[in-house]
């Protein structure tokens, strides 16, 4: 480990502060910090409110039912995939010596010890496993917000707009915890900038981040729904 610590060149150590800061910091702000001018993600949990109290106020919700489950089936695709790709890098990761050999072999490609490109693998695996877990919350919380619109009176009153809070209070809970695993397939891609070489890694990050916050503040998708909400 010592080793491989020392092969860390300045320019990878500010890659990885720079990859460890952005991610953190953006999915902090986004998640759990709330702004004036509002983000996409916070607009759509005030439109799920409003689904849900829709959906107390029906007598048919077979529509509501379909809906959560196509939700579900995306997650599980998700979940089904990132499973596939850790295979993949663990497979990689046994036959690092090829990988190690393929990835040298580009032209701008930094050397770089084989024990740290081994590491850079291992940091891909565990963003991976990472999204893994929040895609797996992210289905077992889907299936609480079914357990939810199951349990809704069929006449509105004070319980059924509690139950309709609750529910929408789940599905938000559901639909950040998928946010959070897209966003580790976002910053996985930016980590395989690393394996070539530092500044790569660097840009892609930074890419990715400045990608991530258009969508989220300055889009056509939060212009539309931010007309709505306001």
């Amino acid at each position: 480990m010592q080793a491989i610590l020392e092969g860390l060149s300045p320019l990878d150590l500010v890659a990885l502060g720079w990859f460890l800061f952005v991610w953190c910091g953006y999915s902090l702000f986004v998640d759990r910090l709330r702004t004036d001018r509002g983000h996409l993600n916070s607009h759509m949990g005030v439109i799920r409110l409003d689904w849900m109290r829709t959906m107390v106020k029906r007598e048919n919700r077979m529509l509501d039912g379909m809906l959560l489950g196509h939700l579900i089936n995306s997650v599980s695709f998700f979940a089904s995939t990132t499973v596939l790709l850790l295979a993949g890098l663990v497979g990689a990761l046994a036959a690092v010596d090829q990988a190690y050999q393929v990835i040298m072999d580009i032209g701008f490609a930094q050397r770089t010890s084989r024990g740290l490109f081994e590491l850079k693998l291992l940091l891909l695996i565990a963003i991976l496993i990472y999204g893994f877990f929040k895609f797996t919350w992210s289905v077992r919380q889907f299936n609480y917000t079914v357990a939810l619109v199951g349990a809704t009176p069929l006449e509105p009153g004070e319980k059924a707009e509690q139950l309709a809070k609750s529910a929408a209070a789940m599905l938000s809970l559901a639909v950040i915890a998928f946010n959070k695993g897209l966003r580790a397939y976002y910053f996985a891609f930016a980590t395989l900038g690393w394996l070539v070489h530092p500044g790569l890694f660097i840009a892609l990050v930074t890419w990715v981040t400045a990608v991530l916050w258009r969508r989220q503040f300055a889009s056509r998708a939060h212009a539309a729904v931010k007309d709505y909400v306001s």
